[in-house]
């Protein structure tokens, strides 16, 4: 049956392709008949809305020779002329022609894709078994009506190979058109190959959704020669040395969020942490870049608003959602927002380089130096100072440098904001642990709980003193990474199992899954359990992993790409905690919010309520309900 289907298709498929290639060349001479309207449009006399076009023969001959040599009848065309087509038809002509061109591509797109898979399929490589006309659309859909509808994409490749257990670790899916053809990586192994050993560039669709947010020049998403420039340009303001001496300012914005928790405690009422917490990164990557108080933790700021505001509008291009893909509105607002954004953090960066260049601060007076400081102290020194009486920057190095700074921006409050949320709900769950945490802040911060703030702002080297508080934030990235990664595969470049398969990868997106990756039976033990310990085990442990030291943590990705701001996120996550936790309880309050708000979809995967969703980075759903109250 099967066979007799592919035939079939085969056979549809050949008609098709022929037929798209005349419709190709069909929708061609329509565009080009339209753009001879355009040009010779010129010196017609009426209004075109209520009369006819008045064109001669001869205005239309460069049109005529065109269709001519596409084997159209050139009398044919005399004739239609002299019927005096109306600007209306002309346009729905085009219309019509586009709409035709759009339905060839599709087809084509589809018989290419299709058969490529099936191929694929017949030559033993693993994936789900692959429709010759739906793909994986059909399996992918039943998998995802069993899980919440918001549930974040990335838990999928978890999801297919318990209905599918013969896998294996790396796997091809089709889900075309809804995404590209993809070939997905759950293990270490095959992941360090494409991200360490031979470091394949960005995915495409990365760079599309990164550029209403960044402007296009953005380190993730640079490749060769630039992305290692500006990477080195930026090094130095995010090295754990530096970072340091950022810490008292980092300080004053963690007392606030602190406040604020007193203040929720006394209402003893359930509300959304992340919120809360997404203000309170956004005002430390604030003075972490660019020395600036946003205060969002207080009151609403114009920048982080219209931050958040393009955040919303951020799209891969692939959503099933086709309102949401082509909504109208997006390449309005998209287009705003990155104007503001634009004019805000070149405005600042002009205030800086000022600065930078009258010396208006002696160096022994001067504040610890911001990231773009840094920046631009390596920028003057590269030109030896020579600056002259200049007061403006290169223009090419202040693009490129505010396509960073708003990558940072973005990126820099993200992720910890979730992870934070993720930090509180799994210490709520294991109160055992919270009390591990707090016995460790009370060793090395001492037992006057008010006086942590300060110990902190004036001896911030004491957060290298909690090995138990790292572990417990890198066992919350390892259950709950905030991002995965995607490579664009190229011609001859293969993925080598263990076993010695191969699986190629020219033309499709090869998917580094972190959320598999990280909970992969064959790389840790006990994979679903919130277990720190595993951090600290020492060889002959049961959860000692030399596995870690190869890539199987890949929270910040693994390779020369891994994220340049890791040390800033692990910093004031541990700061937040050494400041928080030994003063209140913040205990996850699903239960509680579910009982409010009743649904009837599902609501947890795997069992977990707190299931991640796409809100930029991965965040906890429902902004994760909770309750605070004060430790006695």
């Amino acid at each position: 049956m099967l066979l007799a289907e592919a035939r079939r298709a085969v056979n549809v498929a050949i008609e098709l392709g022929a037929g798209a290639k005349r419709l190709r060349e069909t929708s061609c001479i329509a565009w080009d008949l339209s753009r001879h309207i355009y040009m010779f449009a010129a010196p017609l006399r009426k209004t075109i809305f209520t009369e006819r076009y008045e064109l001669s023969v001869s205005n239309v001959l460069p049109a005529i020779d065109l269709v001519e040599r596409c084997g159209i009848a050139q009398g044919h065309v005399e004739e239609m002329w002299a019927d005096k087509m109306s600007l209306p038809r002309a346009i729905l002509m085009f219309a019509l022609s586009w709409l035709i061109y759009q339905l060839g591509r599709f087809c084509l797109g589809l018989i290419s894709i299709r058969s490529r898979f099936q191929r694929m399929q017949n030559d033993g490589l693993p994936m789900p078994p692959h429709h010759p006309l739906f793909g994986h659309l059909f399996i992918l859909g039943k998998i995802m009506s069993r899980l919440p509808s918001d549930v974040h994409g990335h838990v999928l490749p978890r999801q297919i190979p318990k209905s599918y257990p013969d896998l294996g670790p790396i796997f091809y899916v089709d889900t075309w058109p809804f995404g590209p053809p993809m070939l997905v990586v759950t293990s270490a192994h095959g992941a360090n190959q494409f991200t360490v050993a031979h470091s394949l560039p960005k995915f495409a669709t990365m760079r599309q959704y990164m550029q209403p947010m960044t402007g296009g020049m953005d380190l993730p998403t640079l490749e060769g020669h630039e992305w290692k420039m500006w990477r080195t340009v930026f090094n130095p303001g995010f090295s754990s040395s530096h970072l340091m001496t950022m810490v008292p300012q980092v300080v004053k914005d963690v007392v606030t969020f602190a406040e604020i928790l007193e203040q929720r405690a006394a209402s003893a009422q359930v509300f959304s942490l992340d919120p809360l917490t997404i203000n309170l990164t956004l005002d430390i990557i604030g003075r972490v870049t660019l020395d600036l108080v946003f205060n969002a933790q207080k009151q609403p700021n114009s920048f982080t608003s219209t931050l958040r505001s393009q955040i919303r509008w951020l799209l891969f291009g692939n959503e099933a959602n086709l309102f949401q893909r082509w909504h109208p509105l997006r390449p309005i607002m998209t287009f705003w927002n990155s104007r503001q954004m634009l004019a805000f953090v070149g405005k600042e960066m002009d205030k800086r380089f000022l600065r930078n260049v009258s010396h208006s601060e002696p160096m022994a007076q001067a504040r610890s130096k911001t990231i773009i400081d840094l920046a631009l102290d390596k920028y003057l020194s590269e030109r030896n100072g020579n600056i002259g009486d200049e007061t403006t920057m290169d223009a090419t190095f202040k693009d490129a440098a505010i396509c960073q700074i708003r990558t940072f921006l973005f990126a820099g409050h993200d992720t910890s904001s979730s992870t934070l949320c993720y930090c509180y709900h799994l210490l709520s769950l294991h109160t055992e642990i919270r009390d591990a945490v707090i016995k460790e802040h009370n060793s090395v911060l001492g037992p006057e709980i008010g006086q942590a703030a300060s110990l902190l702002s004036e001896k911030p080297h004491l957060l290298n003193q909690l090995p138990y508080t790292s572990a417990v934030i890198k066992e919350t990235l390892r259950l709950y990474p905030a991002a995965s990664s995607t490579r664009q595969g190229e011609p001859g470049f293969n993925i080598v199992a263990p076993d010695g398969r191969l699986y190629p990868t020219d033309g499709l997106l090869i998917w580094s899954n972190h959320f598999a990756i990280h909970r992969n039976p064959e790389s840790w033990k006990r994979p679903d359990e919130f277990l720190p310990q595993r951090w600290l085990a020492e060889k002959d442990n049961e959860f000692y992993n030399a596995d870690d030291r190869k890539g199987a943590w890949r929270a910040f990705e693994h390779g020369p790409r891994n994220c340049i701001g890791q040390e800033l996120a692990i910093l004031e996550l541990k700061l937040v905690l050494a400041i928080t936790l030994r003063r209140f309880n913040v205990d996850s309050a699903y239960d509680e919010y579910d009982r409010i708000r009743a649904r009837k979809s599902p609501k947890t995967v795997d069992g977990d309520r707190a299931y991640q969703i796409l809100a930029g980075a991965a965040h906890p759903n429902d902004g994760f309900p909770c309750k605070v109250t004060l430790r006695a």
